[in-house]
């Protein structure tokens, strides 16, 4: 149901070239033979254009990521300054550029685990491994050197790398490549719309969670498990927000069995949630943080993780005898990224950006469940901030899902680009992740796109039904 998109097919055709030299992520190879891609050309705020000159806004932020908008001229700036500085100088062997040490420190200003230190990388792929190896380190230290295992959630997005990827409860990051590696569970994602029981309250779905995790932990043994990590709010796993006080139901198994608590805030971080970090929405007391996308907006890759004293300390025993560090990446804490990312901090002060964030969430989500109010296939409005996702089932009375075969999330996914409107879908579950810096405005056409897209959606269904 895909709608079909013609391209110039000629051999030096840049949509040729890009099928024949470039390997897409996250794409289909034999569909992007036959659709070929979608050029962006250039963007300005919270809209971006293709090669044709067409204008689409932006609602998914490029990948979650571009929070300050796709034409930040004092990003830029910041980038040409530093630029002018040096392009490039490293952190290994005691040796940091200046303005790193600054952006490690106003990160810790902002922690939401006390007394941190933040160590620098380039991806959130590189963040989340990175995690893992010093819980790894925190644990060996303490005398615990079996602590290996690591248990993430179904529907939990933590990288594409070998670790991040075993980490994800995405059954598309496993399949061609043999993962998960060993020693990498999986627990229930806590999505509370599909996965309560009839009759069961949340709190009781909750309580649920919270003892089938103990099971795993007794079964593998609680002497071989290193680390639990969650996003506060799945975010490619369909927009998903914990029930109330699944966090802390869950945290107590863990504290219970000496399980460290990983927080991956590459999505949900620096105000995306409605909350400096998403941890705090949710009520998530990690002891290690990954933070990447919006730290420069994306106008520069680079990720930090945010490690509590606890895991400081356990790395400065681990090497008391004189021992090297032995983790770290050329680029963590490059000095053009560090700029950019102490420019986007400032940005976010000056506009405010948590009690910004509230307002345009508030106004994004009362739009979309009013257009659902109106909707034949709607099932649920859902989100914190500005993400928010809006799942579509074919009976929303019983909850009952569409027919997977018939591609729903992917056939309103097509219309909406040709509407004007990018978003994400994931499934059946279509997600909002707007720039943060969207305006009053900017919600309103989203809305209005979305509400076109839909209601076109659903002529599409009924076409398709058979006929009483």
């Amino acid at each position: 149901m895909e709608a079909a998109r013609v391209f110039d097919s000629k051999p030096n055709s840049a949509e040729a070239r890009d099928i024949a030299f470039h390997l897409h992520s996250q794409t289909n190879p034999q569909r992007h033979a036959e659709i070929g891609p979608l050029i962006m050309a250039r963007g300005e705020g919270v809209h971006v254009y293709d090669a044709s000159g067409k204008r689409y806004l932006e609602a998914m932020a490029g990948l979650w990521c571009t929070s300050l908008g796709f034409s930040e001229t004092r990003l830029k700036a910041a980038a040409a300054t530093a630029y002018d500085k040096f392009g490039f100088y490293h952190s290994f062997n005691h040796k940091t550029p200046d303005n790193t040490i600054e952006l490690a420190e106003k990160l810790v200003e902002i922690s939401p685990i006390p007394d941190a230190q933040a160590y620098f990388a380039t991806s959130g792929s590189e963040a989340t491994e990175t995690m893992v190896k010093l819980a790894w380190v925190y644990h060996a230290v303490r005398g615990k050197p079996g602590k290996r295992k690591i248990i993430a959630r179904d529907r939990g997005f933590h990288g594409s790398t070998i670790v991040a990827a075993s980490m994800c409860g995405l059954p598309r990051m496993h399949r061609e490549f043999g993962l998960p590696l060993d020693g990498f569970l999986h627990t229930h994602c806590p999505d509370a719309y599909r996965g309560t029981r009839p009759g069961e309250s949340e709190a009781a779905f909750v309580d649920r969670l919270a003892a089938d995790l103990e099971a795993l932990i007794m079964a593998e043994g609680p002497d071989t498990i290193a680390a639990f990590i969650g996003e506060p709010i799945n975010a490619g796993g369909g927009i998903v927000v914990p029930p109330k006080g699944y966090f802390a139901a869950i945290e107590a198994v863990l504290r219970r069995h000496d399980i460290l608590v990983l927080g991956d805030e590459v999505v949900c971080g620096f105000g995306r949630t409605g909350n400096w970090f998403g941890c705090e929405t949710v009520g998530m007391k990690p002891d290690m943080v990954a933070l990447a996308k919006g730290i420069t907006s994306s106008y520069f890759p680079m990720s930090a993780v945010l490690l509590g004293r606890p895991i400081r300390d356990a790395l400065s025993e681990m090497n008391k005898g004189g021992e090297l560090f032995g983790h770290g990446f050329t680029n963590s804490g490059h000095p053009v990224g560090a700029a950019i990312a102490l420019e986007t901090l400032n940005i976010y002060h000056e506009m405010d950006v948590v009690p910004h964030v509230r307002r345009m969430g508030s106004r994004l989500r009362a739009g979309l469940e009013q257009i659902a109010r109106d909707s034949r296939i709607v099932g649920q409005v859902r989100g914190e901030g500005l993400m928010i996702g809006v799942e579509l089932v074919a009976a929303p009375a019983t909850r009952q899902a569409f027919d997977p075969a018939l591609k729903v999330g992917a056939m309103f996914d097509a219309l909406a680009i040709e509407n004007g409107l990018i978003i994400r879908a994931m499934g059946d579950t279509i997600g909002f992740c707007p720039p943060l810096i969207i305006d009053e405005a900017g919600v309103d056409e989203a809305l209005d796109l979305f509400g076109r897209t839909l209601f076109s959606a659903e002529a599409k269904l009924a076409e398709k039904r058979p006929s009483a």
